[in-house]
């Protein structure tokens, strides 16, 4: 394969890894910030958790998947980033800390105060490292101040912008509702009914936030539809992204949440796919377009990407076919156990 072929694989693939781990660790950063007003009594909210409990750490495995590969592939865009969103970042793993913490402390003591500060926290935890993934994102598609060398120039405030921030609700809004729908599948009686409701409330929030978000784009970041406008054929995704959003409702009324649940996960695929179009052919994109960092200047070596391929192509299918087991062995409705949450 020639370099320029490697180049765009990896950038493809680096999609997948975040598509994935938005998916997965999305309904249950979801079920984090939904835990505190779906359950009524220590109960319920340990059903809440359990629900993600054999879950959450490895969907996480995603989120360092993605962090290696870039590392290993696009070694620029790696410190361009992570030097210049350090602070976000030291958030960021904050709050993922906290949310660990807090699940596996919560019940080492009888009900009372020392659950309820956990449960706090893991909620706190789970909002906060929504919101910094969606202002991550924010950024990426409105640009950053780079200068000639691709250093970041500026500072924790000046990436939290309006724009960015109004991503970063879009983002809290997507994975509550991901995450509402994912903990109706789990749960059933009276909990059930109190989260069916928060399902069509997180909806509603939900479509609010993606119509306002999208005028904004067009109007703030129209070269966010360049490629699309290139490539019409694209035009495809933003319609099927459509089709998925209006067809979540329709599910929850005709009582086929399953539906409803992929739905949401079509729906997380086809940001993930309109992000992509959004920065190509950028890793980086700055505010002064011609200081942006491409996929070609920030790419390592044909030698490089062509040995990772080769791993990837036979890591790739041990990580689905893991996941794809534990899913399947913690499927159906949430019990509580002697060894739970």
């Amino acid at each position: 394969m020639t370099h320029e072929t490697l180049i765009l694989i990896w950038f493809i693939l680096l999609g997948v890894l975040l598509a994935g781990y938005a998916v997965l660790d999305g309904f249950d950063l979801g079920v984090g910030m939904l835990h505190l007003f779906v359950g009524r009594n220590d109960q319920q909210r340990r059903i809440a958790m359990n629900s993600i409990g054999p879950l959450w750490d490895g969907n996480e495995v995603w989120l360092v998947t993605f962090g290696g590969a870039m590392f290993a592939a696009f070694r620029e865009a790696y410190a361009t980033i992570f030097s210049g969103f350090y602070t976000a970042f030291m958030l960021l793993l904050f709050a993922l800390i906290l949310r660990a913490v807090s699940m596996e402390f919560r019940s080492k003591l009888t009900p009372g105060i020392w659950r309820t500060c956990w449960d706090v926290a893991f909620a706190l935890g789970s909002f906060l490292a929504t919101l910094l993934f969606g202002v991550a994102v924010g950024n990426a598609i409105y640009g950053v101040p780079l200068d000639a060398q691709h250093e970041y120039t500026g500072n924790l405030f000046d990436q939290l912008h309006p724009y960015a921030l109004l991503v970063g609700a879009l983002a809290v809004t997507l994975f509550l509702m991901h995450g509402s729908i994912y903990l109706y599948l789990k749960t059933e009686g009276e909990m059930q009914d109190r989260v069916e409701r928060w399902v069509w409330r997180t909806f509603g929030l939900y479509l609010v936030m993606f119509i306002f978000a999208t005028m904004v784009t067009l109007v703030a970041v129209p070269r966010a539809i360049e490629n699309i406008k290139a490539m019409p054929l694209l035009w495809v995704i933003p319609a099927l992204n459509v089709l998925a959003i209006a067809n979540i409702p329709r599910s929850m009324f005709r009582k086929q949440p399953g539906w409803a649940f992929i739905s949401s996960c079509c729906t997380i695929l086809a940001l993930v796919f309109l992000l992509g179009c959004a920065i190509f052919p950028n890793m980086v994109t700055a505010s002064d377009p011609t200081n942006s960092l491409t996929i070609y200047k920030a790419a390592c070596s044909q030698k490089t990407l062509g040995i990772m391929l080769i791993i990837a192509v036979i890591g790739m299918p041990c990580v689905i076919a893991y996941t794809a087991v534990i899913y399947w062995t913690f499927r159906g409705k949430v019990q509580i156990g002697e060894h739970s949450y």
